[in-house]
């Protein structure tokens, strides 16, 4: 990694189950094994050695990405973006320091995943309203309840009552349906020596415990908050403009705003895009800051 070239790993854009059933062959390291390896990348850096830290770690990766999968996007994409996470964390492990690799790579898989779901507008918009967060974390519990296909399109009379109960427009409950569609392949069927079964039966429990659903508040709140500091960055025009557009409902439309602020069309619809680039980069700055400031608390632990 020294020449800034990451090593070549299986890719889950390959296919998700063969993904799977293929980073189950990479055994699990040793504390010794680990720490000689380490060794060998700092001091010699031996490329064999990243290769075995970096594989033997992709069913971690593959984990805490699973928990991630309410969230709309593509499964295979969230494990990619784990998996650079995973390899930063080997290039800068310091197995001095006393403690395993998977606990030092944990926050780097997780600070990666998040910044990746940062940087998707629909879920930045997920978590501003209130209706919009209630649908998101109950959309697959009332599926079930009234035994509606778990992938696919709803039938009519199912998007109303599922709008009824969470008293949420229709509209909404259709786009959301279609946003969460991203992880169809979670039911794929998965095959090894250990026998077949579903991916998602492999890696974690379907059903949401309370632990989870407190992490995924967190998670919300978490994104909240961020998405609250980078709006500083704004002016006041922006800000008026980006929480009409973006935030409120009903959205503001470019003719109520261009009268409001007596501007073209044209010109609200650039300031809408100017100021959500700002937020984008704003967001990705304290992500940053956020990962290193907990990179400093796990050293000074140690």
């Amino acid at each position: 990694m020294a020449n800034g070239n990451l090593p070549s790993i299986p890719s889950p854009d390959d296919g998700l189950s063969r993904y799977l059933s293929e980073i189950r062959k990479y055994p699990m390291l040793e504390p010794q094994e680990e720490f000689m390896l380490a060794k060998a990348y700092h001091e010699h850096d031996d490329r064999q050695a990243v290769q075995k830290m970096v594989t033997s770690h992709l069913r971690l990766v593959a984990k805490v990405a699973m928990g991630y999968r309410g969230y709309g996007l593509p499964v295979n994409e969230v494990i990619s973006e784990g998996n650079v996470g995973l390899m930063q964390a080997v290039k800068k492990f310091d197995p001095d320091k006393g403690f395993r690799l998977a606990t030092y790579a944990l926050w780097w898989i997780k600070a990666s995943i998040q910044e990746y779901i940062l940087r998707s507008w629909s879920l930045v918009k997920i978590g501003t309203t209130a209706s919009q967060k209630r649908l998101f974390f109950n959309l697959r519990k009332v599926k079930g309840q009234i035994q509606a296909v778990e992938d696919g399109d709803l039938l009519p009379d199912q998007v109303t009552k599922i709008a009824t109960k969470l008293g949420v427009s229709e509209s909404d409950v259709v786009s959301m349906n279609q946003r969460m569609s991203g992880d169809k392949s979670l039911n794929a069927p998965i095959r090894s020596e250990e026998g077949a079964g579903e991916f998602q039966d492999w890696l974690v429990d379907n059903n949401d415990t309370p632990d989870e659903i407190y992490e995924q508040q967190e998670e919300l709140d978490h994104r909240r908050h961020l998405l609250k500091e980078a709006m500083k960055v704004l002016d006041e025009r922006e800000v008026r403009i980006f929480q009409a557009r973006r935030m409120e409902e009903p959205v503001k439309t470019l003719e109520q705003l261009s009268e409001e602020f007596n501007v073209s069309r044209e010109r609200v619809r650039q300031i809408e895009v100017r100021a959500f680039e700002k937020i984008q980069k704003a967001v990705r700055r304290l992500s940053r800051e956020e990962m290193q400031e907990r990179q400093q608390l796990l050293g000074r632990s140690s």
